[in-house]
């Protein structure tokens, strides 16, 4: 899409050669893994002129699976990797947004919980509904 000049924001793909590695070398990455990842990351920083975990002007990636095939609702997805206390109130300064900003983290908070911890996301909605009542 960005080859035929439509607005796509700048990333990288882990191909499938990282997964088949990991899983045929003990659940270990490749060695220079770490290093691409920093690199290309840093080339995001650049095109996009914020910082990864920065505390004024935080870059937020999203982390998505993919498919030969579409496969809606099938593929695993977190977005706003990059929030945390300190870059979700940066957020919330540059948006003039605090309710946007911190209920973005907690979207990547459940994200991140389900699709790489495996929590199930029923206890976080258990939680929200109770923080809820208990404010009116």
């Amino acid at each position: 899409m960005a080859s035929i000049g439509l607005p796509v924001p700048p990333g990288f793909t882990l191909t499938t050669e990282v997964c088949t590695y990991y899983y045929q070398n003990d659940c270990q990455y490749p060695a220079d893994l770490k290093e691409q990842v920093k690199k290309a990351l840093a080339l995001i920083e650049t095109r996009t002129g914020r910082k990864f975990g920065d505390a004024a002007n935080p870059l937020l990636v999203s982390v998505r699976s993919g498919a030969r095939a579409s496969m809606p609702g099938m593929m695993d997805t977190v977005l706003n990797l990059g929030l945390n206390d300190t870059t979700a109130e940066a957020l919330a300064k540059q948006s003039g947004d605090r309710r946007f900003a911190f209920d973005s983290y907690r979207r990547f908070v459940q994200m991140y919980s389900d699709v790489v911890l495996g929590i199930e996301l029923h206890n976080f909605e258990k939680l929200l509904e109770r923080s809820k009542k208990k404010r009116g």
